[in-house]
């Protein structure tokens, strides 16, 4: 794809004193970045380019340091050569979980700068520290800190709450409950199939690590997700594992069978298309979901919905995984203090309420408070009953032909399309397994 390098930022802060024509800069603590210029690079998702743009402005005119911003919806091609070749951003903008697995292999080649003493940093224009402003626990997970060092790596980035996305107008209209159990789920799905509606579809098979991360917490609480993500020997071999792999597998019989073939980025919209054509009931996502498909065509009554994971049993807990992207500075950046300096603006009221504005929410303190529409109502999954679920698989050093999503994930496909069986699928799972726990970080 064609890259789009959407401008770079002039210093639009500084301003003319008096006749002279002498350049000053809006803080003279920045006075030390005057001509210094750095390279920030962000993956363009349905939020759109314009909020990083802007945000970039803003930088400018509060610091001087001037930004050269790429965006594209597949960075990893834009960047992906220049960097092989020596020439890195001092910023990147790109979550793990990707198809490409950039951001994993750069975690697993050490190769991003520890980021630590940034969030002791006041936050520009602002007299409180990074840290002050963020959530807990955003900077207390494997997400942000994939070494178990007790060192921050990656900055956490919009925020969240993942969860089972549906059209509350169908259900309403069919005179349907939202399961509360995964039994519940399967009499749903029985009683849709009379009716030619599938229980479920997904984008693409990357969304399950939101929704897998949730099932392990309800199967076994953070005790057993912990031990599976640091693949401790003989865990997918227990109760709580096996329910997990049974409810993956039994999910795929219910799901809609066209769902593999566009389960892929360039087609997964036409999955999430299902929903809206009331021809699948639920789908994995995240709140981005409502700004990506704003223009597509939908049924009569449409109205978004969400809900945790189904509890496994009643009475159990249900959860929905707090999924956020990350932004970081590669290990070969030029400009690594300035970078930081930019990466703590993110964290800016200005910052904050310019994301916001396009959808996109981080992860501060009392961010709800700038929310409206849809979103009031994402965000409250927590205040309605379901757990916070938070983590991922714990880094380990390259491994050929071995990755995260194409192991565990990947093969949910082949389940759909019956071209694998549950068994070869943990077969699979506990040789990698085996591979990585060997090779953790």
């Amino acid at each position: 794809m064609k890259m789009r390098k959407i401008m770079s930022v002039v210093l639009a802060a500084a301003m003319v004193a008096g006749m002279s024509g002498t350049t000053v800069f809006a803080e003279d603590a920045y006075a030390d970045y005057a001509g210094t210029s750095i390279s920030v690079a962000a993956i363009e998702t349905a939020y759109g380019s314009e909020m990083w743009t802007k945000v970039c402005e803003e930088f400018t005119a509060l610091t001087g340091i001037e930004v050269d911003l790429i965006t594209d919806k597949n960075l990893e091609d834009v960047i992906g050569p220049s960097m092989q070749g020596g020439e890195y951003p001092d910023v990147v903008h790109l979550a793990t979980g990707r198809e490409a697995a950039l951001t994993e292999q750069f975690i697993k080649d050490n190769l991003i700068t520890d980021i630590s003493d940034m969030l002791s940093m006041k936050v520009p224009g602002e007299d409180v520290t990074v840290s002050e402003k963020i959530a807990g626990g955003f900077t207390e997970t494997s997400l942000t800190n994939p070494y178990g060092d007790g060192k921050t790596y990656l900055a956490p980035m919009f925020y969240s709450p993942c969860g089972l996305f549906y059209n509350k107008g169908l259900l309403e209209e069919k005179g349907w409950e939202v399961p509360a159990t995964w039994d519940e789920m399967w009499e749903l799905g029985d009683k849709a199939m009379e009716e030619g509606i599938y229980l479920f579809t997904y984008p693409t098979t990357g969304y399950f690590d939101a929704f897998f991360y949730a099932l392990m917490y309800s199967a076994g609480g953070a005790e057993f997700f912990d031990k599976a993500t640091h693949y401790e020997e003989g865990i997918w071999e227990t109760e709580e594992a096996q329910k997990c792999f049974d409810i993956v597998t039994k999910l795929a019989s219910y799901t809609n069978p066209i769902t593999p073939a566009q389960a892929n980025d360039q087609d997964f919209t036409q999955n999430q298309q299902l929903v809206l054509d009331n021809k699948a009931i639920f789908m994995p996502n995240g709140t981005w979901i409502v700004g990506e498909m704003a223009d597509a065509p939908r049924a009569d009554g449409f109205e978004w919905g969400m809900t945790a994971l189904p509890a496994i049993e009643e009475g159990g807990d249900s959860y929905s995984y707090t999924w956020f992207e990350q932004a970081w500075i590669p290990a070969g950046a030029e400009n690594t203090d300035a970078a930081k300096l930019f990466l703590s603006f993110l964290y800016s009221d200005t910052a904050c309420e310019i994301f916001a504005a396009s959808g996109a929410v981080q992860p501060v303190l009392n961010i709800s408070d700038k929310l409206e529409g849809d979103n009031v109502m994402f965000y409250s999954v927590y205040d309605n009953g379901a757990k916070a679920a938070m983590g991922n698989f714990a880094a380990f050093e390259a491994i050929p032909g071995v990755e995260i999503r194409q192991v565990f994930f990947d093969p949910v496909n082949s389940l759909v399309s019956g071209d694998t069986t549950e068994e070869d699928w943990i077969a699979g799972i506990i040789s990698a397994s085996d591979q990585m726990r060997a090779n953790l970080k």
